[in-house]
Parts: C-alpha cells; sequence; structure tokens
C-alpha cells in the first residue's frame, strides 16, 4: 500500500470536494440565450419611445 492510499470513504470526500469547488462550466447556447433577450428587450423600448 502507499503512503497516501485512500479508502472508499476518503476517495468520495474528495471526489465531493473537487465538484464543489469546481468552477462553473461556461454554457454557450445559454449564454446567446440570455444576451439575445436583452438585446430584443432593449429593442422594445427604443420602439417604445
Amino acid at each position: 500500500m502507499g503512503k497516501y492510499q485512500l479508502d472508499n470513504k476518503g476517495k468520495s470526500a474528495v471526489t465531493k470536494y473537487h465538484e464543489k469547488n469546481k468552477p462553473a462550466k461556461f454554457d454557450k447556447k445559454q449564454h446567446l440565450e440570455k444576451m439575445r433577450a436583452e438585446y430584443l428587450e432593449k429593442k422594445q423600448k427604443q420602439t417604445d419611445k
């Protein structure tokens, strides 16, 4: 056995820690949809004036 080998409980704790601290994945489709909605709102406000 290695010096730093983990049992199942330790492995699950490490996995949980890394999932928690992983940066959020950038979703391009969602971002484009958000930008489109903002643009349409802005355009709508301009035409209402």
